[in-house]
């Protein structure tokens, strides 16, 4: 699964981890986007509509493809072949809204065998979680500070699924929140998703994790 360091803004004074991207080893994963992997790709992003309430802002941008990295945590990518990308991301500014950022970013290989290598070598590996935990105190700056972060239970919705939660408490004109975002790994035949979704209520972006990753699922071609 590929995943990188992404901005989520959380009631305006937090940048999170989380979302897509590629993990390096010595050599990345070779790109050969086609059209028709492309097209699936963005086929199965979410919309506004998808998301409920009010005040949302966003769509599809540019995938965001750079590495990630830790002393111990390279993952090999070598030998796999990205053929199509996908990102839409989505913020909504009311303050108290349960559900304020969802980022979802789906990559398309070359082959399912791929799909399973890279799941076994990067969401399966021991030094995922401490990568993604210290990657996310490096970016929440002084204002902002990482409580917990750890895997939650996560229904089998596909072959692969995983999640993680990570707790922060951020500060901002001398008043203090504890905010949420939770990275969700999905995957099933040539395609990897990776949906975060952040908040103010652990129950909001529970039930926003479910419901938004089966709409993805339910929107693969591949």
């Amino acid at each position: 699964m590929t995943i990188r360091t992404a901005g989520i803004v959380c009631t305006g004074v937090l940048a999170l981890a989380g979302a897509g991207g590629v993990l390096a080893d010595n050599g990345k994963e070779k790109i050969k986007f086609n059209a028709a992997d492309q097209a699936a790709a963005r086929t199965a992003l979410l919309r506004s509509s998808d998301l409920g309430g009010t005040g949302w802002q966003g769509g599809r941008i540019k995938p965001d493809l750079s590495s990630l990295t830790c002393p111990d945590y390279h993952p090999k990518q070598s030998d796999l072949v990205l053929t199509g990308a996908a990102e839409s991301y989505f913020r909504r500014g009311t303050a108290k809204a349960d559900v304020q950022g969802v980022d979802v970013e789906v990559q398309v290989l070359e082959t399912a065998r791929m799909v399973a290598l890279d799941w076994r070598r990067a969401v399966l590996a021991p030094g995922l979680l401490p990568c993604l935990r210290r990657s996310l105190v490096s970016s929440l700056g002084s204002q902002a500070k990482l409580i917990s972060f750890k895997r939650i239970a996560f229904p089998r919705l596909a072959t692969y699924s995983r999640a993680y939660r990570a707790a922060i408490n951020a500060s901002a004109s001398g008043q203090s929140e504890r905010l949420f975002t939770d990275v969700i790994f999905v995957g099933r035949g040539r395609s990897e998703v990776t949906l975060t979704i952040d908040g103010l209520t652990k129950t909001a972006i529970s039930a926003a994790d479910g419901r938004l990753a089966r709409l993805v699922l339910k929107r693969f071609r591949v």
